[in-house]
């Protein structure tokens, strides 16, 4: 693990480095933001994650290219490399999305489902024991992940449409469930064990590699911090063992996002709304590999919570912000209030979409370090209805 490690960084080291070299001939404005941050995921974090901005063409008819990178360390014992973000080609002509990340972590999960507490008795039976029993509150998991998401999008003519195809690769892999105690009567069941088991997968670890349709209209002003347009994506995606994921399947991704100004005046006063909608359409998904909040893209949904606290076949999230100035005459400082909510199903338990509904809530400043790029340095508290809570620290807009 010692040598892994190490061979990462090297690489990381490198790429890093190419990318500055190429930063420096296409004028990218690099941002270097350190990372101190407290959350229920990670603990305490220490760290950079610098962002990226640019243009590939004319200012006129292309769009801002972003990508946030981020090299972490946590006293949960975690190593958290990512490198997220959108690339327009001149014209717009092409947009493409990649989503890179190399995790040694670690995560408690609560079951499936939405609903008080998020945890389900089990039934033994399925192992041949007649006693019902609950597990603890939370269940805590160690494992590595690889995942690699390429996206190509073509605009459609004159338009802000764009469709294209992607490719999808998650490796979970070393999984240690802390609380699975097989040796015991009646056995200590995880709610990832007895699903797994159930759907054929294996406890240590699986793959999905898929395909995927996408679908997306982007007519937002800014892609870092939005102050006006709309967002809306649809992607189908496609996981054939053929092309080496442990099963068949197939999940739908919705998104939409909007963005209402309250002043002409100032531009920054806005109501902001992102709603998403995730699905298994076909087949089974590994336990981890289920729609869970916080594993959007660039994992900000489900402030107030941990990552992947809320999981299940289907999954619904809703979020609405209001963002404000702090200062009459300068964009420096802002303001916001947000609250969210998310409900999610479980088939395996009988929870329906709906039947529960999780409420988070919370308030956040904003430091505009790049006027240019509208680059945000976001520090967000939340509290969540099921006693959650946490600080949040990120770069460039939550949505």
């Amino acid at each position: 693990m010692k040598k892994a490690f190490i061979t990462i960084q090297l690489t990381i080291v490198f790429i890093l480095g190419v990318f500055s070299i190429k930063a420096q001939e296409k004028k990218v404005n690099i941002i270097p933001f350190p990372v101190l941050a407290t959350n229920p995921t990670v603990g305490f974090a220490f760290g950079v994650s610098p962002g990226f901005t640019w243009h590939m063409g004319d200012l006129q008819n292309t769009s801002m290219s972003s990508v946030v990178a981020s090299l972490v360390y946590t006293t949960n014992q975690q190593f958290l490399f990512s490198a997220r973000g959108n690339t327009f080609l001149e014209g717009d002509k092409w947009n493409i999305m990649a989503d890179l990340r190399y995790q040694i972590t670690s995560q408690p999960t609560y079951g499936l489902g939405t609903g008080s507490g998020s945890i389900h008795p089990l039934v033994n039976n399925d192992y041949g024991y007649s006693e019902r029993h609950y597990l603890r509150k939370h269940q805590m998991m160690e494992y590595d992940l690889i995942r690699a998401y390429i996206t190509t999008l073509r605009k459609h003519e004159d338009t802000r449409f764009f469709y294209g195809l992607g490719y999808h690769l998650d490796v979970i892999y070393n999984i240690d469930d802390n609380l699975l105690n097989l040796d015991t009567i009646p056995q200590q069941v995880t709610q990832h064990y007895r699903y797994n088991k159930l759907k054929n997968f294996s406890a240590k670890g699986n793959t999905v590699s898929g395909v995927s349709l996408n679908l997306m209209y982007d007519s937002r002003d800014n892609v870092a911090n939005p102050y006006s347009g709309r967002y809306a994506f649809a992607s189908w995606r496609v996981n054939p063992k053929l092309i080496g994921s442990t099963q068949n399947s197939s999940t739908l991704w919705l998104e939409y996002r909007d963005y209402f100004n309250l002043s002409k005046e100032r531009p920054r006063h806005l109501i902001g709304i992102w709603t998403y909608g995730w699905f298994v359409t076909s087949g089974n998904l590994p336990y981890m590999n289920l729609p869970a909040i916080g594993w959007d893209m660039f994992s900000r949904s489900g402030r107030a919570y941990t990552s992947g606290r809320f999981r299940g076949e289907d999954l619904i999230y809703t979020e609405v912000e209001y963002r404000f100035p702090l200062q009459a005459n300068s964009d420096l400082l802002g303001g916001v209030i947000f609250a969210n909510t998310t409900t999610a199903s479980s088939r395996t338990e009988n929870v329906d979409l709906f039947q529960n509904v999780n409420l988070a809530y919370g308030l956040g400043l904003r430091v505009m370090i790049n006027k240019k790029s509208r680059s945000n340095v976001n520090l967000d508290y939340g509290w969540a209805t099921n006693g959650s809570q946490g600080l949040f620290i990120s770069l460039n807009e939550v949505f």
